[in-house]
């Protein structure tokens, strides 16, 4: 088993996974993770902890960084729909600034591997989603750092219906551009 598709984003080391999934009339099975077949693919974080969150439709979280102790990501949907985006804030990056953003659902399965020096968010599309994710760091409280959802000079397009109702935590709100990451 192990068998994946890894699909390079445009910028280095971002990557979206598409696991084989075996599906019969029992339901499916998939192979979340494969040390040897991610190594193969150039994938070679070494994951300590596991996160698990639930939100619901019109949620944005992020978008999210640590400062001191970054944290390389293996995301995915375990069930409803997200659209998720990573931004590049890696000094010297010749994509610095650039964002590259997925539809991730219990459907297609996919995944987004997110690297160490991204800032990371998702905007909740479904009527609500949970959502798991693969960390190469320990969580460390007062580390926080963020980017600004909608910062002009990045240009996130979000898809935003109309009619969602945006539900985003205040310090989410309150984080600096890219500007005042420079």
């Amino acid at each position: 088993m192990g068998k994946i598709t890894v699909t390079e984003c445009g910028i280095d080391g971002l990557f979206v996974i598409e696991p084989t999934i075996f599906k019969d009339n029992r339901g499916y099975f998939i192979e979340t993770y494969h040390k040897e077949a991610y190594e193969a693919a150039g994938i070679t974080a070494e994951f300590i902890q596991d996160n698990q969150s639930m939100s619901k439709k019109g949620v944005l979280r992020g978008l999210h960084f640590q400062i001191n102790y970054p944290q390389a990501k293996l995301v995915r949907v375990l069930s409803g729909e997200v659209f998720d985006v990573a931004v590049d804030l890696r000094k010297g990056s010749k994509t610095f600034g650039k964002w590259y953003g997925v539809v991730l659902s219990e459907e297609n399965q996919k995944q987004f591997f997110v690297p160490e020096g991204f800032a990371h968010g998702y905007l909740v599309l479904s009527d609500t989603a949970v959502f798991a994710y693969k960390c190469t760091d320990f969580y460390h409280p007062g580390d926080d750092g963020g980017l600004l959802w909608n910062d002009p000079e990045v240009g996130i397009e979000w898809p935003i219906p109309e009619d969602m109702d945006l539900v985003i935590a205040q310090r989410d709100q309150e984080w600096g551009t890219l500007a005042d990451i420079k």
